[in-house]
């Protein structure tokens, strides 16, 4: 019986820790790489290179007695061709294959590498030590795509192209959000280096209750995929050829081929999954269509995409999501965490999809939004953003739960039916919990409220308005006895925006007015500037920050005039004042989960953005309980 440390299995601690060792090699291996001249596109194929030859027992046992350099670079790659060969790959392919590998026996920080820099034969038996042991044990991982995101984050090679490889608990997840089986045909129309494919052949095989015939079947004829990409193919290929037969079903071309689309419809594929080349002159919608057109009817795709997808409507997008609705339906989007790619070096805000094939989007049918942006993982300064704590899977069991049963849950999960021209994330839909509102928050706004007046000298009270300061009779200031109402912003302020586009190029920096940006701190000033009339904007208003990495969402109270940003917006109303302000702030930052990088917070959205406040004995905003309560709080004497 295995003994449990913490919640896990002795044996699932030790392959954590074992999978932490490799991603500590996974460095190692990258600097001795980058030591030895080895040029970051071909690390990954040296390392695939060496796991395939290795896999011959004939070489394995061989290439220790072989000293000469040259000689071992020509036995590893004539042993890489003999390997794919054996495994029925067409010759065509092998030869585009080989003319990646070659490098093994002509690059000189291999053949004739300088003093102090490994060998060869020291790589082997590295690799053979610390990565090939763990394939062995651990199968169905994806470890060259981990290594490939190791090798290039510092590069601009996978980038460039659009690449950016799926973490692998992200490809697991695909595979549960489907709940693949045995008899699914799967299809990976951009497979990088097969990690959806390796992932789904794991999920399936531990499915087969040891049927050896089966697992036979699903390696063979269960797994499919398509790479354009010359120098990833052989990657691709070699991740399936490390973990069984399903090798030989990756196509190389564009998935856009008729005769690639032939022949993978032919197969007639239930799951296809996907992850497409970001930023490229073929839109993100394009693929998923493509995928969803090879489909069998009622079978699932799922893709994760920018969030800027989900967001459109208008242009091409719209279009696109148009033309997908008329034949395909919507089943879920997830917005997923921010820093989901941060061990790819990529920033950039992303989205699951899935849709059900062939069958168009009713009228009535409700989509489910997940807010799954917190999967349990985090960064570490010298390993990367990880599973640390052993969070992920119960975080993911509960993210399947809701999907699957299309549950609402506050702050997780909501459903709504929705048309192509709406917004397909939860971050619109989502309804904000007042209920965890306290005391607290209102005091930590107000008091970076006050450092910010004191570091900046703006309207510090003198002493005699604090000795004559009087305190709101206590009764009045309850928050849970009031009676609340929800407003738009468009109802409570007029909004406008601010007036300056570049400060660097417009202003000279000077001592007359707060240049005011996109920063959550120090209420958001960037510097003091010169005075220039015509870009000023008035004090005693709420500035709302649209833009801005690391800031969206975010808003301040700006208590006198000051020069803002075109990142910036700001509302105002007559009855307005620091106190009520601060109140009205408090409440805003409990709406700054609805925005990121990947959406704005643009004009449009603030005026329609809704917020519960307290309301008079005529249903309008309580403006006067708002400054009372602000009032009786700590530190308030110093606004």
């Amino acid at each position: 019986m295995p003994i449990f440390w913490g919640g896990l299995a002795e044996d699932e601690v030790l392959k954590h820790t074992k999978y932490e060792q490799l991603l500590t090699y996974s460095q190692t291996l990258n600097e001795e790489l980058r030591t030895s001249k080895i040029k970051e596109d071909k690390r990954s194929l040296l390392v695939s290179g060496i796991l395939i030859a290795l896999d011959c027992n004939d070489f394995y046992i061989s290439y220790s007695g072989i000293n000469n350099a040259n000689l071992l670079g020509g036995a590893l790659v004539s042993t890489i061709k003999r390997q794919l060969k054996t495994s029925g790959i067409q010759a065509d392919k092998i030869d585009l294959m080989m003319q990646n590998y070659q490098f093994l026996q002509t690059d000189y920080g291999l053949t004739e590498p300088e003093k102090g820099n490994k060998t060869l034969k020291q790589y082997i038996d590295d690799i053979d030590e610390n990565i090939n042991n763990y394939v062995r044990t651990y199968k169905y991982y994806d470890i060259l795509g981990q290594f490939y995101i190791e090798f290039l984050k510092y590069s601009n090679a996978d980038t460039g192209l659009g690449i950016v490889l799926t973490p692998p608990h992200i490809t697991d997840f695909f595979s549960d959000i489907v709940d693949v089986q045995p008899c699914d045909i799967v299809y990976d129309n951009c497979t990088g280096t097969s990690g959806f494919l390796v992932s789904a052949m794991k999920k399936m095989i531990q499915k087969c209750n040891g049927n050896k015939a089966l697992e036979k079947k699903i390696k063979r004829n269960h797994l499919f995929g398509t790479e354009r990409q010359d120098e990833i193919y052989p990657l691709a290929v070699s991740n399936m050829f490390l973990h069984g037969d399903g090798k030989s079903n990756i196509l190389h071309g564009s998935c856009f081929d008729k005769d690639i689309i032939i022949k993978i419809k032919s197969k007639k594929p239930t799951v296809t999954f996907l992850n497409p080349p970001y930023s490229t002159n073929i839109d993100e919608f394009q693929f998923i269509y493509n995928a969803l057109e090879v489909l069998q009817k009622h079978g699932k795709c799922v893709a994760i995409v920018p969030m800027s997808c989900a967001l459109a409507i208008k242009g091409e997008r719209l279009r696109w999501k148009q033309k997908i609705l008329k034949k395909h339906t919507l089943r879920a989007v997830f917005s997923m965490p921010d820093e989901l790619f941060n061990n790819s070096k990529v920033t950039i805000t992303t989205c699951i999809m899935v849709f059900e094939g062939h069958v168009a989007q009713p009228k009535n049918k409700e989509t489910f939004f997940g807010y799954f942006k917190d999967d349990g993982l985090y960064k570490k300064k010298t390993k990367g953003r990880y599973d640390y704590d052993n969070k992920w899977s119960h975080i993911k069991d509960e993210w399947l739960y809701l999907y699957h049963n299309n549950t609402t849950k506050s702050g997780l999960g909501v459903s709504r039916i929705v048309k192509a021209d709406s917004e397909w994330c939860a971050e619109a839909y989502m309804e904000t919990d007042y209920s965890k509102i306290t005391q607290s928050d209102f005091e930590q706004v107000m008091r970076k409220f006050v450092a910010f007046k004191f570091s900046n000298n703006v309207l510090i009270p003198d002493i005699q308005s604090i000795i004559n300061w009087s305190v709101c009779d206590d009764a009045l200031l309850c928050l849970n006895d009031r009676n609340y109402h929800y407003f738009k912003i468009s109802e409570l302020l007029n909004v406008k925006r601010c007036k300056c586009s570049n400060a660097s190029a417009m202003l000279e920096t000077g001592d007359d007015i707060l240049y005011i940006g996109a920063k959550k701190s120090d209420n958001g000033v960037m510097e003091k500037v010169k005075l220039n009339s015509k870009l000023v904007s008035k004090g005693n208003g709420i500035v709302f920050i649209g833009d801005g990495q690391g800031s969206i969402g975010y808003t301040t109270y700006q208590p006198i005039d000051f020069i803002g940003s075109t990142t910036l917006n700001i509302g105002y109303n007559d009855k307005l004042n620091k106190y009520n302000a601060l109140f009205l702030v408090t409440t805003l930052d409990k709406e700054r989960y609805r925005y990121s990088f990947g959406r704005k917070y643009n004009m449009d959205k603030i005026n329609d953005t809704k917020i519960k406040l307290p309301i008079d004995k005529k249903g309008n905003p309580d403006w006067q309980f708002m400054e009372d309560y602000i009032k009786s709080l700590q530190y308030s004497i110093l606004l």
